[in-house]
């Protein structure tokens, strides 16, 4: 089991952490529709009421933290992932949140006439646009596709990359941002696409209908989360059910599994001021967990 210390207790299904240059880190709290801040000695406080079921988070490049909303969730009690979407849902969005108050703002619901589903991740690039990911609704008996976007943080222009994708989650850009990297949940598979410029992807051949090269998945009942990238460009993966954070090398091989004291470990971020101390949010347990890393994680282009 890994050295992991439990930094925060009693939080709604936690996810998408950012590490703020105070030392405090702002997560979102989906089962609590809500986003939170964590400070340094595990103080927990309200964020943003945002409402819905705040998954993603990233600093843009005015310094206001961008929100993906995957609409809300339902929860039963003893079941700590949700179990379809919420009785109130009626999108996902992209919200931007104020840094100071928390008050957020709607930017995208839709794109090119169809309803965003579930947005679930996001990453910002040098040039201030954010790619993100949708990772779909499941229902009964039928779910709605997940997909990969690109957008602008003033609201201006969104744009859909692939689609469809089964379950697009976590996402990241590599260190030179040639490559963006999105881990599909169902199969516990990672994908790589291929950037030919801001905002643009290669072009789908015959081999993947949405134009992403598979680097590697696992076997068994794993399935993949979110991710962060390293500064080394290997990529880490919370990966569900297991209870790993599994660290991929861009050429598909595993570098090193971290046991977690948690069956879902849903995502990781990196901060500190060698970037080497990881926050992990443990989902089941409903915690925010901290540990050395043995390499520094990417810093990103706006926190």
């Amino acid at each position: 089991m890994s050295d992991v210390r439990i930094l925060a207790t009693g939080l709604g299904f936690p996810e998408g952490p950012v590490a703020m240059p105070d030392g405090s880190v702002i997560l979102t709290e989906i089962r609590n529709q809500r986003c939170s801040r964590v400070t340094p000695d595990g103080k927990v406080s309200l964020f943003s009421a945002a409402g819905g079921g705040p998954n993603g988070l990233a600093v843009g490049p005015d310094g206001a933290l961008y929100l993906c909303n995957n609409g809300g969730s339902r929860y039963v009690e003893g079941v700590s992932m949700g179990q379809g979407p919420h009785p109130d849902y009626k999108f996902g969005s992209i919200q931007r949140l104020d840094r100071n108050t928390g008050a957020a703002t709607l930017l995208y619901n839709e794109c090119d006439g169809h309803k965003l589903s579930a947005p679930n991740d996001l990453v910002f690039d040098k040039a201030g646009g954010f790619y993100f990911t949708d990772l779909g609704k499941r229902y009964a008996r039928h779910r709605d596709h997940g997909g990969l976007y690109y957008a602008q943080p003033d609201g201006s222009k969104i744009t859909c990359l692939a689609y469809p994708i089964l379950s697009a989650n976590g996402c990241g850009l590599s260190p030179d941002e040639k490559t963006l990297y999105v881990a599909d949940t169902e199969g516990a598979r990672l994908w790589a696409f291929d950037i030919e410029a801001p905002g643009v992807v290669r072009k789908p051949s015959g081999h993947a209908p949405h134009g992403g090269r598979m680097i590697m998945g696992l076997p068994g009942k794993a399935r993949f989360d979110s991710l962060a990238v390293m500064a080394s460009g290997n990529i880490c993966v919370a990966t569900l059910t297991t209870g790993f954070i599994t660290e991929i090398s861009p050429k598909g091989e595993i570098v090193r599994a971290v046991k977690m004291p948690d069956i879902y470990p849903t995502n990781i971020c990196f901060g500190g001021p060698d970037m080497k101390t990881a926050y992990i949010t443990l989902s089941d347990q409903g915690q925010l967990g901290v540990m050395q890393w043995p390499e520094p994680g990417l810093k990103l282009n706006y926190n």
